[in-house]
């Protein structure tokens, strides 16, 4: 079984997570876990309230195969929890490592964006990063991207954010398909 683990903060974007994580437990069996600062319940930006399994201070490196930290604008505060070593320790473990809008700053800040392609909700976003060395390898594109077990995308692209991690994963079928063309959908309609 899959290992998953979603880092979550105040005011997080609950948009941006949920299909990857329901897709992910739901058919895919994957054993599916959130992570707060201090497991401490967390309120998302739509005032949803969450009570993580467990603390970032306790992840299990060594027992997951994908780690998620969502977007939300704790990210942009002094309050935001410092997790890049953590980030860091997981990508050099070989774990999947994704962030979607705002949780791609962690990323640029661990240093796991500087040379593998990447995206987010600007390049503006991530070059007020501190210590982000990646703008080379940018990718300007409304959708995510995915390269050398990393994956992020803007905090518009669910959708494309799950499909990427899952194929990251090793996982494509024709459900995968089937659920992304069915999220697509409502973007296709005639003039």
């Amino acid at each position: 079984m899959k290992r998953a683990i979603t880092v979550i903060t105040d005011n997080f974007s609950d948009w941006e997570t949920a299909l990857i994580n329901s897709t992910c437990r739901g058919y895919y069996g994957f054993d599916v876990r959130f992570a707060a600062p201090q497991g401490a319940p967390v309120i998302s930006s739509s005032g949803m309230l969450v009570t993580p399994q467990l603390p970032i201070e306790a992840i299990p490196l060594d027992e997951i195969d994908l780690l998620i930290i969502c977007g939300g604008t704790a990210w942009q505060t002094e309050h935001a929890p410092n997790i890049s070593g953590l980030v860091a320790d997981a990508h050099r473990k070989n774990i999947v490592v994704a962030g979607i809008c705002d949780g791609t700053r962690v990323l640029a800040q661990a240093g796991v964006l500087d040379n593998c392609r990447h995206t987010s909700n600007s390049a503006e976003n991530l070059s007020s990063v501190s210590g982000y060395r990646g703008a080379a390898c940018y990718q300007d594109v409304p959708y995510a991207v995915a390269d050398q077990r990393v994956v992020t995308a803007p905090g518009s692209a669910p959708v494309s954010f799950m499909t990427e991690i899952l194929a990251m994963l090793g996982i494509s079928d024709s459900n995968i398909q089937a659920y992304q063309a069915m999220h697509a959908a409502e973007h296709s309609k005639p003039a």
